[in-house]
């Protein structure tokens, strides 16, 4: 397939999907340029702005997007360019459009799906509030053997906005480096970083240093939680209020062992037959369909749980291969990211299961 670089002429990006600086006037907005080290989590405001994870420069972005452009159609197969890396995908709840944070040819931005193709995002002039996030990691490389990386690259590891707060989850400085950011929206104060526990069945001990792969937000008993998802693979609910009083780190509740030597990709929350399910991607365990019955019990999982078992809430594999990244489309379809050994990235939409 023919190598396609996006993001190589700036002049054709604007031509092609100038994103207009819209008439609301929102607090701590202001004109300028977006320029993206890296490509990372992407979430929705409200009011179509885009909120976008730069893990590299450990900065969140908040971008007011055009609402004129055209929404995503609901029947898509579409194969992703040579040379394009998809780091995540978010659905506009106001205009139906899909839009991807990729990398191509080394230089990160956003794409969107007009029809069947993808566009680039222009964001050299646009509405746009910015946040740097607390106790990043040094830029640099750490480390021995399978334990050598960039903790930085964890600076963030997904992001959504949740009742007036955008919220990051990531790694910081420090021995206890798993933290929940919460940023007061739109970005006008500095936001904090507060380190959080769990309890990893798998590895039959509590753990400060486990960063969430992956977070929903999830109203329990009409307060707003995160249920997140960690490596090998535990499920752990965090309430929000908790965690903002909290003087250490917050132990979080672990409500599934959904299986170790995995690693959880992407997580929705939808609802089907009047009952609310998580649908998650796993880099080894394919994709799963879990139950949120009785998730609001006190009780969570603090005994072992070994040889690759699984414990707590109930799941349903589902069979969709390759699945990297997910969104909902609407209440009925999902959009994936499929990628499958030997065969093209595909961007597609399918009925939620």
């Amino acid at each position: 397939m023919r190598r396609v670089s996006l993001f190589a002429a700036a002049s054709l990006c604007v031509m092609l999907c100038a994103s207009a600086v819209l008439a609301v006037d929102l607090p701590g907005f202001s004109v300028g340029e977006v320029s993206l080290k890296s490509a990372g989590p992407l979430s929705f405001a409200p009011d179509n702005v885009l909120i976008v994870g730069d893990p590299k420069a450990a900065t969140v972005y908040a971008v007011q997007l055009d609402k004129t452009a055209t929404k995503s159609p609901e029947a898509l197969e579409l194969p992703i360019p040579d040379g394009i890396t998809v780091a995540d995908l978010a659905v506009s709840p106001d205009t139906g459009v899909i839009y991807l944070s990729v990398t191509s040819d080394g230089k990160a931005g956003i794409v969107r799906v007009n029809g069947d193709k993808l566009e680039p995002v222009a964001l050299d002039k646009v509405n746009r509030a910015v946040a740097e996030l607390a106790n990043a990691p040094e830029d640099k490389v750490v480390g021995e053997g399978r334990r050598r990386g960039n903790p930085r690259e964890e600076s963030i590891t997904d992001i959504a906005y949740v009742d007036n707060q955008v919220i990051v989850t990531g790694r910081t400085t420090g021995d206890a480096s798993a933290a929940v950011h919460s940023i007061a929206y739109p970005f006008q104060e500095q936001g904090s970083a507060m380190p959080i526990e769990i309890y990893h069945a798998a590895h039959g001990r509590y753990e400060d240093d486990a960063v969430a792969r992956v977070f929903v937000p999830f109203t329990i008993d009409g307060k707003p939680h995160l249920l997140a998802g960690f490596t090998c693979t535990p499920l752990v609910k965090f309430p929000l209020s908790e965690i903002a009083k909290a003087k250490q780190a917050y132990r979080g509740t672990t409500v599934a062992e959904l299986g170790n030597r995995n690693k959880p990709l992407d997580m929705v929350v939808y609802e089907k037959d009047g009952q609310q399910y998580l649908l998650m991607a796993n880099s080894a365990r394919g994709v799963m369909k879990v139950s949120t019955k009785d998730i609001e019990r006190e009780e969570g999982l603090t005994e072992p749980v070994k040889g690759g078992g699984t414990a707590g809430q109930a799941f349903q594999a589902i069979d969709w291969q390759g699945v990297v990244q997910l969104d909902k489309l609407n209440d009925t379809k999902a959009v994936i990211v499929t990628q499958v050994e030997g065969q093209p990235t595909v961007l597609k939409t399918v009925e939620l299961p």
